[in-house]
C-alpha cells in the first residue's frame, strides 16, 4: 500500500507559473531574477494558505538553478533543482518563528549565515510566522538583516504584518499576497480531480471554493475529506451534507413565505432546518449572505459581485426583480442585529423565531410607509419642520396687588401635632427679592371678589383654618466655636447614653474643631480609624448641629493630619512580634491605650 500524501503537499507548485492567483507576485520575482535585481530581504505577507511559503521555496530554487530558463523559471533538471525538489538541499534553511521566537533561535540562524554555500550561488533563509518573534529577537536580527553577506537572502513570511516593527519593514522588500478568487480555486481543483480520476460536479467544487474563503490549502484539505467521504463521487448534495452547508433552496422558500406573510410555513421550514442539526448562527449568517446576493442582483452594474454556485444565477436574478430594495436592506439590518445578539440569547431557538417573525411583518411595515404615489417615505416625516415654534398669546390684563411686608412674609405654617417642624414658604423668596422701597409689585390678579383684596397672609390663614398655627421663622445663626463645642460635647454624652464603644467616644473627645466660615467647619483627627468612626456618625451629628444653629446648610469635613505617616518597612526586612506591635500601636494609638488601661502583658515571640 502506497503512503498517502495530501493534495496540498502532492500538488504544491514547483514553478512560478503553477502558482495560483498570485500573478502580480510571481511576475515581479521572475523579472527580478532575469534582470539580476534581487533584494537581500523579502517580506511575504497575506492570509493563510495563499502561497507565501511556496513562493519562497520556488524563489530559493530558481536563483540557484544551474540552467535558468529564458522566462525566469527553474529547469527542474539540474542537480540543485533536484535536491530542492527532494528536500535535501543545504542552501535553504527554514525557521518556524512561532516555536523559536527567542533570541537564541535568531543567534543560531545568524551563526549559520557566516558560512558560504557549498554549491549554488545563494543561501536562502525562510523565517515563517516572523511576527511571533520577541522584541529582543527582532533587535538581534536587525544588523544581519540590514547588511547580510552577498550570498545570503532572507525571506520573512507572516499573516499579521501589523505586528512587525517598523525597523524590520524598512529593511525588506514587501510583497502583499491576496486571497485566491473562487474561480481560480475551482479551476485548480478541476485540474487535480482530472489527474486523480475523481468524478465531481462543478457546483460541488464551487461550494468547496466558497467554504475555503480564498485559502487554497483549505480547499485542497476539504477536497481530500469529501473524496474519502463520497468514495470519489462528488455531488452537490453530498458536498453540502459533508460541509454542513444549508441548501440555498431553503432560503428561497423562506424568502417567499416571508413576503407572503405566511408565518406558519416559515416556522415549519425553520423547524425542519433545526431538526437537521444546523445551528442558529449558521442559519442567520447564511440567510444574510443570501439576501446580500439578491441585493447585488438588483443592478446590472453589481451583478458581477454575485457569489453563487453555477445554475443558481438566473434564479437569483428572477427573485431580485420581484423583491423591493427597501425590503432587502431592512431585512439585512434585522439579520445583522440578530446575529450580533445571538450569543447573548439564552433561548437560541426563540431568538431565531423572533427574528423570522420580524421579517414576516416587515413587508407590512414597509407598505404602511408608502404614500399614494407609491414612493417610500418616512413614517414620522414632518413637513415644513422648524427648530422652534412660537404662537401668539393675547396680552393679559395686569392688576397690582400689595405684597406682605418682609416681617409678615417670614412666616410658615405649622401643624399643632408636629412640634416646631419648619416649613419654608415661597413668601420668603418673594420678600427677599422685593426692593426695600417698593411697596407694590405686579402679579396676576386672582378672580374678582367683592370688597378689599386680601393679602397673602390672610389667604394663608383662611386656607389653614384652625388646623394649623402660624409661627414666625427663626433666623439662622452663624457658626461659633464655643456653641459648636458645646453641641459637640452634648453629642458625646448622647453616645455614652446609647452605650457606644469606648473607641468611638474617645475619638470624638480627641477630635479638634476649627471653623472655616459661617456654614462649614473642619474636624481634625490623627488616625484613619478615627476618621471612619466620625464618618459613621456624620448624619445624626449634622442633624443635631443644624438644629442648634437653625441652619440646614451647615456641613463639615474630616481632615487627617499630614504629619502622621506610617513607617515604611523594606520588603526584604522581617519584623519581630514586638516590632509588629509597635508599628500597629503607632498607626492606631487606641490599641496602645487599650493595652495600658487593661494593664495587659504581651508575650512577644
Amino acid at each position: 500500500m502506497d503512503k498517502f500524501i495530501v493534495s496540498a503537499r502532492k500538488y504544491r507548485p514547483q514553478t512560478f507559473e503553477t502558482v495560483v492567483g498570485q500573478a502580480h507576485i510571481t511576475t515581479t520575482l521572475k523579472n527580478a531574477i532575469k534582470n539580476n535585481q534581487l533584494a537581500h530581504a523579502f517580506l511575504f505577507c497575506g492570509p493563510r494558505g495563499v502561497g507565501k511559503t511556496t513562493c519562497a521555496r520556488i524563489l530559493a530554487k530558481t536563483i540557484n538553478c544551474e540552467n535558468l530558463q529564458e522566462d525566469g523559471e527553474a529547469c527542474n533538471q539540474c542537480a540543485n533543482c533536484k535536491s530542492f525538489n527532494e528536500g535535501g538541499s543545504l542552501n535553504i534553511h527554514e525557521l518556524d518563528a512561532a516555536s523559536n521566537n527567542s533570541v537564541e533561535g535568531i543567534r543560531t540562524l545568524i551563526d549559520q549565515v557566516r558560512f558560504a554555500p557549498q554549491t549554488g550561488k545563494y543561501k536562502v533563509y525562510i523565517v515563517d510566522e516572523v511576527h511571533a518573534l520577541s522584541t529582543s529577537a527582532f533587535n538581534a536580527f536587525l544588523k544581519t538583516l540590514e547588511e547580510p553577506p552577498p550570498y545570503a537572502i532572507f525571506i520573512l513570511a507572516t499573516t499579521e504584518k501589523h505586528k512587525i516593527t517598523a525597523t524590520i519593514l524598512s529593511r525588506c522588500q514587501i510583497f502583499d499576497f491576496k486571497r485566491i478568487t473562487t474561480n481560480d480555486i475551482v479551476e485548480h481543483l478541476q485540474e487535480i480531480i482530472d489527474k486523480e480520476n475523481v468524478n465531481a460536479a462543478k457546483d460541488s467544487l464551487q461550494v468547496i471554493a466558497q467554504k475555503s474563503e480564498g485559502c487554497m490549502r483549505d480547499a485542497l484539505s476539504i477536497l481530500d475529506k469529501i473524496v474519502s467521504f463520497t468514495n470519489g463521487e462528488l455531488t452537490y448534495a453530498n458536498t453540502l451534507e459533508h460541509l454542513n452547508v444549508l441548501d440555498h433552496d431553503y432560503y428561497f422558500k423562506i424568502l417567499e413565505t416571508l413576503q407572503n406573510q405566511d408565518m406558519a410555513t416559515t416556522m415549519l421550514l425553520y423547524d425542519e432546518i433545526n431538526r437537521k442539526g444546523f445551528e442558529g448562527d449558521i442559519v442567520l449568517n447564511g440567510f444574510a449572505e443570501f439576501i446580500r446576493n439578491i441585493l447585488v442582483c438588483k443592478d446590472e452594474k453589481s451583478i458581477s459581485l454575485l457569489d453563487a454556485v453555477e445554475g443558481l444565477q438566473e434564479k437569483y436574478k428572477t427573485v431580485a426583480q420581484k423583491t423591493s430594495l427597501s425590503y432587502l436592506i431592512s431585512a439585512l439590518n434585522i439579520l445583522n442585529e440578530a446575529e450580533i445578539n445571538f450569543k447573548m440569547a439564552r433561548n437560541k431557538r426563540l431568538h431565531i423565531e423572533l427574528t423570522l417573525i420580524k421579517l414576516n411583518f416587515l413587508q407590512q411595515a414597509i407598505t404602511l410607509a408608502i404614500d399614494e404615489k407609491g414612493t417610500v417615505v418616512k413614517k414620522k416625516q414632518i413637513n415644513n419642520a422648524t427648530t422652534l415654534k412660537f404662537r401668539q398669546v393675547e396680552s393679559l390684563k395686569i392688576k397690582t396687588k400689595t405684597l406682605p411686608t418682609p416681617t409678615e412674609a417670614k412666616l410658615y405654617v405649622q401643624e399643632p401635632s408636629i412640634q416646631q417642624e419648619q416649613y419654608t414658604h415661597k413668601t420668603n423668596t418673594l420678600a427677599q427679592q422685593a426692593p426695600a422701597k417698593q411697596t407694590q409689585n405686579t402679579v396676576t390678579s386672582p378672580p374678582k371678589t367683592k370688597g378689599k383684596h386680601p393679602n397673602l397672609l390672610e389667604v394663608l390663614r383662611e386656607k389653614a383654618g384652625n388646623k394649623y398655627s402660624i409661627v414666625e421663622v427663626q433666623d439662622a445663626e452663624p457658626l461659633q466655636i464655643e456653641k459648636l463645642k458645646e453641641c459637640w460635647n452634648n453629642y458625646i454624652e448622647k453616645l455614652k447614653n446609647q452605650g457606644n464603644k469606648y473607641s468611638t467616644i474617645k475619638t470624638f473627645e480627641l477630635a479638634q474643631l476649627e471653623i472655616n466660615n459661617e456654614l462649614s467647619f473642619t474636624v481634625t483627627v490623627t488616625a484613619l480609624t478615627q476618621q471612619r468612626f466620625i464618618e459613621q456618625e456624620k448624619t445624626p451629628l449634622l442633624e443635631d448641629i443644624q438644629t442648634v444653629f437653625k441652619n440646614r446648610g451647615i456641613n463639615f469635613v474630616i481632615n487627617l493630619e499630614d504629619n502622621i505617616e506610617p513607617e515604611v518597612v523594606p520588603l526584604n526586612k522581617t519584623l519581630s512580634s514586638q516590632q509588629k506591635f509597635e508599628l500597629i500601636a503607632q498607626q492606631y494609638p487606641l490599641v496602645k491605650e487599650l493595652k495600658e488601661k487593661l494593664n495587659l502583658g504581651i508575650d512577644f515571640l
